[in-house]
């Protein structure tokens, strides 16, 4: 489990390149190695990933071709940085919210709508998974793993607005108009949605 909470920036030093399944190999940032072993789980843009060798500083995570083909992970090259977070632990202090490391689905980055002191930025889902109907004006999202507040919602697409803090410390800032980011939807909204549809349904 993981909190939306970004606590650093890697750069992917190599990737190794298979049949439908690739090796990126990352440089951890030094103050997340602590404690690091082989099986532990790390979010790579809210993409929940599992150490598979430690070589230093230089950790190796493997990438099923699934991975590669619903999230934004399959688009990165080697020099290119992903948002990183350890996995939560017990009695830690959650400052986002509940996160699987599970992503549902990328969005496109529609607008950017800078400001003094915030950032505004809009997204286009995909219509074709009916993914709207779980984005809430003023509910939870996590956008390549940084837990946010959703500002507004129209048609297909929904804003977040970015305090200086999240500009400095996350990748999000740096994207721009047609990226794609990757989309966990909060697990407590899309269960009342899909419990209230079937409720509705069998009526």
């Amino acid at each position: 489990m993981f909190t939306g909470i970004i606590q650093g920036i890697a750069q992917i030093h190599s990737i190794i390149e298979k049949d439908n399944f690739r090796t990126h190999i990352i440089k951890m940032p030094q103050q997340l190695l602590a404690g690091l072993q082989l099986g532990a789980s790390v979010a790579h843009n809210g993409v929940c990933l599992t150490v598979t060798a430690i070589n230093d500083d230089l950790i190796s995570f493997d990438l099923m071709q699934e991975t590669l083909r619903i999230t934004n992970l399959g688009e990165l090259k080697q020099g290119d940085f992903v948002n990183i977070e350890r996995a939560m632990q017990m009695g830690s202090e959650i400052g986002g919210h509940l996160l699987s490391g599970h992503i549902y689905c990328t969005a496109k980055v529609a607008q950017i709508i800078p400001s003094e002191n915030n950032l505004q930025i809009w997204f286009a889902l995909p219509n074709e998974l009916n993914v709207m109907k779980y984005i809430l004006k003023k509910g939870f999202i996590a956008i390549d793993g940084i837990s946010l507040t959703i500002s507004d919602v129209k048609d297909n697409q929904f804003s977040v607005n970015l305090i200086p803090e999240t500009i400095q410390r996350t990748l999000i800032a740096k994207r721009a108009v047609g990226n794609f980011v990757n989309i966990e939807i909060d697990t407590q909204t899309q269960a009342i949605v899909d419990t209230v549809e079937r409720y509705l349904s069998s009526k």
